[in-house]
């Protein structure tokens, strides 16, 4: 990991548990997954699907935790459709990050308007962006109660 043998994804999982999470980082939670957005984006609606449970490769996925992914993903896709006017999201898993290994899946909003250069692979370019370039907080609180909103009305 980040050679202190603590998992960031995992840190900010327990502060949902503990209810100390501001909105953009506890918009929705499933038995097995959150929903949250990113916190070092700059394009809005940039939301994580995070495991509650700590695992690296997705083969160490349960039946129960893969089954509730898929339609976790076509929510979440719909809802940006609808909330944010994308035109499709990208749904990208890694957990390459030294702070982030634990595995977690980016729903990310692919806008019309989105420069060539901001498309595909490339959308990683709004990640990891200095502060000021940040979405801000309010923003993101913004998005994520339309979000949360949405998702819990299309609730089974």
């Amino acid at each position: 990991m980040n050679g202190r043998d603590v998992c960031k994804t995992c840190e900010l999982t327990a502060q949902r548990r503990l209810g100390k999470a501001p909105l953009w980082d506890c918009i929705y939670q499933t038995e097995y997954w959150d929903v949250a957005h990113a916190y070092n984006t700059a394009l809005p609606g940039w939301l994580v699907l995070v495991l509650k449970r700590h695992i690296e490769s997705l083969d160490e996925l349960t039946e129960q935790e893969a089954a509730e992914l898929g339609p976790l993903i076509r929510r979440v896709s719909s809802s940006l459709k609808s909330i944010i006017g994308c035109v499709k999201t990208y749904v990208i898993q890694f957990a390459e990050h030294e702070d982030h290994p634990h595995v977690h899946f980016h729903i990310v909003p692919r806008m019309a308007n989105q420069p060539a250069d901001r498309q595909s692979a490339q959308v990683f370019g709004y990640l990891g962006v200095p502060l000021g370039k940040r979405v801000s907080e309010d923003q993101m609180n913004e998005i994520c109660a339309n979000i949360r909103d949405d998702l819990l009305s299309t609730e089974r």
